[in-house]
């Protein structure tokens, strides 16, 4: 298994965003939490973590991200999140996220749900990177970032958005 260079310049001119929801139960409109890492110029320009109140009061994963109903009960729902979540994502090239069809499917059901347009950018799967251009296998975040040497700490949604970040900036330094 090849051992990824762990300094963190993307080589690429640019902008970006990295992207992590943690859910509140089975369906893909029940973020509770959101973390984008925002990258122009090859360097991290910004980083949020947004906590969410999600439509049903029903937390069936809190034994995986650790977030309670009471740390989202005062919490802004995705529509008054978004004019935060839609800053970031201005501008941007593409969207990263670890198996990007869950967070895709999240986004867009949130948005629907809160009669909002998903933005229309293209999507980058880091799996697939860490795969295709890093050689990691397997390629779940928790291996990916311990052949990398990144910190994580994962189902956190911040942690997991930084780490994609990283990945895409490693696998395109990779390819040149």
């Amino acid at each position: 298994m090849a051992r990824a260079k762990t300094s963190f310049i993307d080589p690429l001119p640019g902008v970006f965003v990295a992207i992590d929801f943690e859910t509140a139960d089975n369906y893909p409109d029940s973020a509770c939490a959101v973390g984008l890492v925002r990258v122009e110029r090859g360097r991290v320009a910004r980083r949020v973590r947004q906590l969410i109140k999600p439509p049903r009061d029903i937390m069936l994963f809190t034994g995986i991200h650790g977030i309670t109903l009471e740390d989202v009960e005062d919490k802004p729902d995705f529509g008054q999140a978004w004019p935060i979540l839609r800053e970031v994502l201005e501008g941007a090239g593409f969207i990263a996220a670890h198996n990007a069809g869950f967070d895709r499917a999240v986004l867009e059901a949130c948005c629907a749900a809160a009669g909002l347009p998903a933005p229309e950018l293209p999507w980058v799967c880091t799996v697939r990177q860490a795969r295709r251009a890093l050689g990691i296998h397997p390629a779940n975040l928790a291996n990916v970032c311990r052949v990398m040497g990144l910190k994580l700490n994962h189902h956190e949604a911040l942690s997991d958005a930084e780490a994609c970040a990283r990945i895409v900036m490693a696998a395109r330094r990779a390819r040149l």
